[in-house]
């Protein structure tokens, strides 16, 4: 079966409106998301615009500071600045890639913890290790531990997750949320021996490693649930392009107990969990 993840994300939304409607009630916040995108990137440009629809459709505030390709570090670093003192603003979210001029690194470490609602400032890494209340945790790690509860239920304890990739945006934190789950976590990666077999054993399987189709039919137990993260680009016989995971999804799919398919699937919940942070950090943090 497929997981249907603009299904699970509609329903995260109605979760967050009406937590946006008793914030404004109780305590006369209303949670602010800006997003600030430097250059013309065309994919960013889309996200950026479902980011903001969507942010207005559960009742939250969406500004977006759209800024050209040729701006200086130092002037993003002065917006930000701004935003950090700004207590209308509960979250604040850097649309990447960065052009190569400027410090992505640097970028990341000047926004606030407590606004960093990508999850990935070093202090929120820091808390989500150490399993603290307030962290902000990224949103595509969290919308795959949502999807894998959407099919298998909100118990996952002794389930062996198995994750195909160890980047600090979804491999690790999402071994760590699986932890927390009480899930048995393996981390695969490219220097990983006999992949297959390894990915054979898991109960929870996550692809995020960026390479089209990678993982095939004879890789998956049957009956274990497949996450995909991945979003590659690839050209057709006849020169057109779509878009797929890192899961041949048609062959894995007869194997599969249920599968994320590629658009409308974990993108979805990545967008619906970073509203979510925005709440959580207006409802920790907000004044």
């Amino acid at each position: 079966m497929n997981i249907d993840g603009k299904q699970a994300a509609a329903e995260l939304r109605v979760r967050l409106a009406k937590e946006v409607d008793a914030l404004q009630s109780e305590r006369g916040i209303t949670p602010g998301l800006t997003v600030v995108l430097v250059g013309e990137d065309p994919a960013s440009q889309v996200y950026v615009r479902n980011k903001v629809k969507q942010t207005r459709e559960v009742g939250m505030i969406s500004n977006e500071i759209r800024l050209d390709e040729s701006t200086t570090e130092e002037a993003l670093l002065t917006i930000l600045a701004e935003l950090n003192i700004d207590d209308t603003v509960h979250g604040i979210l850097v649309q990447l890639p960065l052009p190569k001029h400027i410090n992505e690194e640097k970028i990341i470490a000047t926004i606030k913890p407590e606004k960093d609602v990508d999850g990935f400032h070093a202090m929120n890494s820091g808390r989500l290790l150490n399993g603290e209340k307030g962290a902000l945790v990224p949103c595509t790690p969290q919308g795959c531990v949502i999807l894998a509860k959407h099919h298998l239920g909100d118990d996952l304890s002794g389930k062996h997750a198995v994750i195909i990739g160890r980047s600090n945006i979804v491999g690790k934190p999402v071994s760590i949320l699986f932890l927390q789950e009480n899930c048995t976590v393996t981390i695969a990666h490219s220097r990983t021996q006999d992949l297959p077999n390894m990915c054979r054993q898991a109960d929870i399987l996550v692809a995020a490693v960026g390479r089209p189709e990678m993982v095939k039919a004879d890789w998956v137990k049957p009956g274990a649930t497949v996450i995909d993260v991945g979003i590659n680009r690839i050209e057709l016989s006849d020169g057109k392009t779509k878009l797929v995971g890192d899961v041949d999804f048609n062959d894995v799919s007869p194997v599969a107990g249920a599968i994320t398919p590629v658009p409308g699937g974990v993108g979805p919940m990545t967008i619906a969990c970073l509203l979510k942070n925005t709440v959580e950090a207006a409802k920790i943090y907000g004044k």
